[in-house]
Parts: C-alpha cells; structure tokens; sequence
C-alpha cells in the first residue's frame, strides 16, 4: 500500500483527527518517573512466604522490597 492510499484511508476515517499546537503542548509522558539512580536487574531466588508477604501489600511490592534491603545494608555498613 503506498503512502497516499494510507492517507487517503485515515482521511476518511472519522476517529482521527490532526491535533493542534495547543493539544501537542498538554502531551504529558506515561509511564514511571526517570529515576536519578538506574537500578540494576538481577534474578535472585527468594523464599515463597517472602514474596507472598511483599506481593500481598499490591503494587510497588518490589520497591518496597528494595527499601527493606537499602535499610539492612545501612545498617550494617558501619
């Protein structure tokens, strides 16, 4: 399909529109906030109670998780 028959199709469809400079300009990203710090991947093997219990509090649980950790290594780094 060449690019006027895509045009042409997407005139025609009522659902689309061009948006405006004003619309384009209240365009806000989705998704999380860009952390100053990248954390790391790793796959590490933890008890099923453990995750269970950090699970069970819903969304966020891996952060949660990575707070108890930061906490535990303050701790005990000095």
């Amino acid at each position: 399909m060449e690019d006027a028959q895509i045009n042409a199709g997407i005139a025609l469809d009522a659902d689309t529109f061009e948006p405006t400079g004003e619309q384009l300009e209240q365009l806000r990203p989705v998704g999380r906030p860009k952390s100053n710090t990248r954390k790391q991947p790793v796959y590490i093997r933890l008890s099923p109670d453990v995750v269970e219990h950090f699970k069970h509090g819903g969304k966020g649980w891996q952060t949660r998780l990575d707070n108890v950790l930061k906490d535990y290594v303050a701790k005990h780094s000095r």
